[in-house]
């Protein structure tokens, strides 16, 4: 008999940047840099379920049809000042073992280098 739980297998990484003068042009800009551009997103909170597997992102798109629903944790940022420094992140807590649930953390600002961002997500995921 199939499991109709919505709990995931697998999960994996993707990122993409948008530029555009519209909103959301530069939105489908970074969906389809990220490779997601034809499923249809939906945002879920932050828990990594225990035992889920991290493939690749190559591997992960490869399993994701024209139309799916594809919920996702969602990291965004945008605007329309010339040269706002934005950024946007996802960090990762996943115990070691394996046996437990994890957490997914996101971020989302103005004024943050990529590295610092990135150390702020992973410390939000840990704690």
């Amino acid at each position: 008999m199939e499991d109709k739980r919505l709990v995931p297998q697998e999960v994996f990484f993707t990122k993409g940047v948008g530029k555009h003068r519209n909103r959301l042009q530069s939105f489908e800009l970074a969906l389809r840099k990220a490779g997601i551009e034809r499923c249809n997103l939906v945002r879920v909170s932050s828990i990594l379920p225990a035992g889920c597997k991290i493939v690749s992102r190559a591997k992960g798109l490869e399993k994701l049809e024209a139309g799916q629903i594809t919920f996702v944790v969602l990291a965004e940022s945008s605007t329309n000042e010339p040269s706002r420094l934005i950024g946007s992140g996802i960090g990762l807590a996943q115990p070691a073992a394996g046996e437990q649930y994890g957490y997914i953390s996101e971020h989302h600002g103005f004024g943050l280098k990529e590295k610092r961002l990135a150390d702020l997500v992973e410390d939000m995921a840990a704690t």
